[in-house]
């Protein structure tokens, strides 16, 4: 799994570089993750703004402007959370796309209803155009995240390829 999420990374940067594009991540399950293995690409602060871990729901909400009554309503893993956050990123940085992830890598915290494994993307764009999906992994933690931070990447170079659909 490591050499894929390095492949896709190396691909994403490859295609930001050649459009002149800059990204942004909002993450909470994967703890930014996906920001070390983008940065971990020399020549990535061209087209890498800025990573925000927000782990906490009120990190979520003074950092990229979550509402309460978002994250009180449906919780922090939740469609309409990680499109806050995507906005949110994007509201907060000089990044032209973004992405946000937020699950339940466990081993607990999980519940009939959102299961250990279960993960929300949202990728957002500065034209406005944003795509939610949700995605339920498996294996331990590590395991599900490294599985959101592939996701994460396949659905931000499914919107460069101009296919939406792959991005949610």
């Amino acid at each position: 799994m490591r050499h894929t999420v390095e492949r896709l990374a190396s691909e994403l940067a490859r295609r930001l570089a050649a459009d002149g594009l800059a990204l942004t991540c909002a993450e909470s399950c994967t703890g930014g993750w996906l920001s070390k293995v983008l940065t971990d690409i020399p020549g990535s602060s061209r087209w890498f703004d800025r990573g925000f871990v927000t782990y906490s729901n009120a990190a979520k909400h003074s950092m990229l402007g979550v509402r309460e009554e978002t994250l009180a309503h449906y919780g922090a893993v939740s469609a309409e959370t990680v499109l806050e956050m995507a906005h949110g990123a994007l509201a907060n940085s000089c990044a032209a796309l973004s992405v946000a992830i937020s699950g339940i890598a466990g081993p607990g915290g999980g519940s009939a209803e959102k299961p250990v494994g279960t993960v929300w993307f949202a990728w957002a764009d500065a034209d406005g155009w944003s795509a939610a999906r949700m995605m339920c992994f498996s294996g331990d933690r590590e395991a599900v995240r490294e599985q959101a931070v592939a996701a994460a990447l396949e659905g931000l170079l499914g919107r460069l390829e101009g296919a939406p659909e792959r991005a949610g």
